[in-house]
């Protein structure tokens, strides 16, 4: 698959994110691009405070950018409405962060079908795609349990579930990985890769994981308020634009 000739799925211009103001203004990051493309798989890297989380945020609509423009398929998102917003991000994207925040009184199948559920979609195709996520991610025995009676690495998979339960067209991560063990942690970096490989799922992850870095097909590392390419993958992307 040659990257030229994939879709760009989102494209940000002169984003800019500032905390606080006058003697007190943190500027995070000024005037950021970034070409994320259709299927692509990025790691973005760097030191803690470096903005990492902040512009995952921003990429996912969690959180508004101090100027610039997010375009998802040249659509400029912040120039709608916050509930405009909320319905995009419900159907188009998907996030797992470090925490899961998966809830403690319900199942893990009934975890999964809940963004289906705030969605509007019927309770039986909602259960239906749910179960069907569950049994890819190898997780069928244990649909009924409650959070609290699954391992770290079982909750993280329920959560990717959950993420994935309205097909998003893109796949936000937050160190995924980083309460797990290694092994756990290997297993789940497998999965992520498996998930864009059959799914065609656009993938964005903060990490500070060597080992999930190197499974992408691009990294950025963010440094200083810019964003540069750490390293490109040999064989299908090719690219050196960030």
């Amino acid at each position: 698959m040659n990257s030229a000739k994939q879709t760009v799925e989102v494209h940000t211009l002169g984003l800019t994110k500032i905390f606080g103001s006058g003697l007190q203004a943190i500027e995070l990051f000024k005037d950021l691009e970034l070409i994320i493309r259709s299927g692509e798989r990025i790691a973005i890297v760097g030191a803690s405070g470096a903005g990492k989380s902040t512009l995952l945020n921003i990429l996912g609509t969690l959180e508004r950018p101090t100027g610039g423009k997010v375009l998802y398929s040249g659509n400029d998102v912040f120039l709608w409405t916050e509930k405009e917003l909320a319905n995009f991000r419900n159907r188009n994207v998907g996030f797992v962060f470090q925490v899961h925040y998966l809830l403690p009184e319900f199942s893990a199948l009934e975890n999964v079908m809940m963004p289906g559920l705030i969605a509007g979609l019927p309770k039986a195709e909602a259960r239906e795609h749910a179960e069907e996520l569950i049994e890819k991610l190898g997780l069928s025995e244990r649909m009924g349990h409650k959070i609290g009676e699954l391992s770290g690495g079982e909750q993280q998979r329920v959560a990717v579930a959950r993420a994935l339960l309205l097909r998003p067209r893109l796949f936000l991560a937050d160190e995924p990985s980083g309460n797990l063990d290694s092994r756990t942690g290997r297993t789940l970096h497998e999965l992520l890769v498996t998930l864009n490989e059959e799914l065609g799922l656009t993938m964005v992850i903060v990490t500070h994981n060597q080992e999930l870095a190197s499974m992408m097909h691009r990294v950025l590392r963010m440094k200083d308020g810019t964003l540069r390419e750490d390293r490109v993958s040999v064989g299908e992307w090719t690219t050196s634009s960030v």
